[in-house]
């Protein structure tokens, strides 16, 4: 038997219908060989990447010094010289994963790259970056990421609407995804009633979850601490690290009801692809769940799953592949009304504004630390 028929990896993707992409992107990634060796054993089919991602990548790393330098001696800004570095990055990885996009028809085989987070509440400024990456990045698989903002969403449709392929982050709540996907289908109907081509463009609604578990868990937590109702305690403690597969799982109802619209069914016989939903924040923050519950919870069909490197290891090693998406939905429904209950009283809606915000800050602060990091290597690079 073959190595790529014991993953469930592999399973994941030719059974259910779910692509498995990584988030994650370094230079070593590219140069070692080892991208191509996780597209080739671990069926990697796309790339997402983020300030984070880039931070961890590049500060303390030497392998960038040299175009560092030549980007001090050809007089580049700061940003500029973050440019180059993250730019050629993506423009390799994008080469390596084209067999994938071709092979696809354009389904898989993107490299996700996020215009800076410091614009995220600006749509002018959010419309004119991602065309600028678009265009500077040059190649037909590469996903400009835009987060799912208010501000956002309208840059979203604009970029759809001009053929450019957009994944919209930071989604964390069920209302915010069906916007988006609305977002996603106006800018499809505008292209298409100029008469151009959609049937280039792809799109994802990256939707988080360990995050909401996270928040939400400590909320729990915080009641259980003092209560000393042993049938109250049971209740509260039977929502740990459920809500944000229950949510997700509302969330594809949402989906399959869009995609079953009049509007949606014209725009696919126009060849348009449908915009998945991206399951986030997939690795497991709590170490008393299971290293692969957000993978094993929310397999099914059309749909993307970016995980971290650890927890592709852990899901090639024992992942259970079944289509679960729609098990339970009803299930599911319950566990979000439940956050309702006196006893509970968590304002769901608040908490998904609460980690959107974090969200945005969670990347800001990276993002200042490198451009520091790289003033500081600037000038050492220059004293030498």
């Amino acid at each position: 038997m073959s190595t790529t028929a014991l993953n469930p990896l592999f399973e994941i993707e030719q059974e259910y219908g779910q692509s498995i992409w990584m988030d994650n992107l370094s230079r070593d990634l590219l140069t070692s060989g080892e991208l191509a060796k996780l597209i080739e054993t671990r069926g990697v089919l796309g790339i997402t990447s983020n300030p984070a991602i880039f931070e961890k990548a590049i500060v303390g790393n030497a392998s960038y010094d040299t175009e560092i330098k030549a980007g001090i001696q050809a007089n580049k800004s700061l940003n500029g010289i973050y440019e180059s570095l993250i730019f050629t990055d993506i423009r390799r990885a994008c080469d390596i994963l084209l067999p994938v996009y071709e092979q696809t028809n354009g389904i898989d085989g993107y490299v996700s790259i996020e215009v800076p987070p410091t614009i995220a509440a600006d749509t002018a400024s959010t419309i004119t970056e991602a065309r600028r990456y678009h265009q500077e990045i040059d190649r037909p698989n590469v996903m400009i990421k835009i987060p799912g903002t208010p501000e956002g969403l309208p840059a979203a449709e604009q970029m759809i609407s001009e053929g450019i392929s957009i994944n919209v982050t930071l989604l964390f709540s069920v209302a915010s995804y069906v916007e988006t996907a609305w977002a996603y289908i106006r800018g499809l109907e505008t292209r298409a009633a100029k008469g151009e081509d959609i049937s280039n463009i792809s799109s994802v609604a990256s939707f988080f979850l360990s995050r909401i578990d996270t928040n939400i868990d400590a909320k729990l937590d915080h009641l259980l601490k003092n209560l000393t109702d042993p049938a109250k305690a049971e209740k509260i403690s039977a929502l740990k690290g459920k809500i944000a597969i229950a949510n997700a799982k509302v969330a594809y109802q949402e989906y399959k009801k869009i995609i079953a619209t009049d509007r949606w069914l014209q725009l696919a016989a126009k060849g348009a692809h449908v915009q998945r939903l991206l399951w986030a924040s997939t690795g497991t923050k709590d170490p008393s769940y299971s290293d692969v519950m957000y993978v094993d919870g929310l397999v099914g069909e059309n749909t993307v799953n970016t995980l971290p490197p650890n927890t592709i290891e852990a899901c090639a090693d024992h992942c259970d592949p079944a289509s679960r998406i729609e098990a339970g939905v009803d299930e599911a429904y319950r566990l979000i009304a439940s956050l309702k209950d006196p006893d509970v009283n968590i304002d769901l809606d608040a908490v998904m504004d609460e980690l959107l915000l974090d969200g945005i800050d969670k990347f800001v602060k990276p993002f200042d630390t490198l451009m520091k990091s790289l003033a500081s290597k600037a000038g050492t690079l220059t004293s030498v």
